[in-house]
């Protein structure tokens, strides 16, 4: 399953979001949820400890100045990796 988080991780049950998720699910960071791939986050770490795939939409890392605090451990994505990722997920949970 894809999970898309396009609001802060401030403003978000993370542990909701953490507790659907299953192996293999993918997370797409996205708008104001790139903020939760910040290094050094305590929402990141639980995301990087989750058995999932952790991506955020480049676009929306450099419209908001995050282009140099972005963790490696992130797969930055563009819109056409998206789409791509939205095939290979047959559902969608935003978040």
């Amino acid at each position: 399953m894809l999970h898309t988080l396009r609001h802060s991780p401030w403003q978000c049950d993370i542990a909701t979001l953490l507790r659907t998720m299953q192996e293999g699910d993918d997370l797409l960071l996205l708008s104001d949820g790139v903020a939760a791939a910040v290094k050094g986050s305590r929402y990141l770490d639980l995301l990087l400890a989750a058995p999932i795939s952790v991506y955020a939409l480049q676009e929306d890392v450099d419209a908001r100045g995050l282009s140099g605090q972005i963790s490696n451990s992130v797969v930055l994505v563009s819109y056409t990796d998206f789409v791509s990722l939205t095939v290979k997920h047959a559902a969608q949970i935003a978040w």
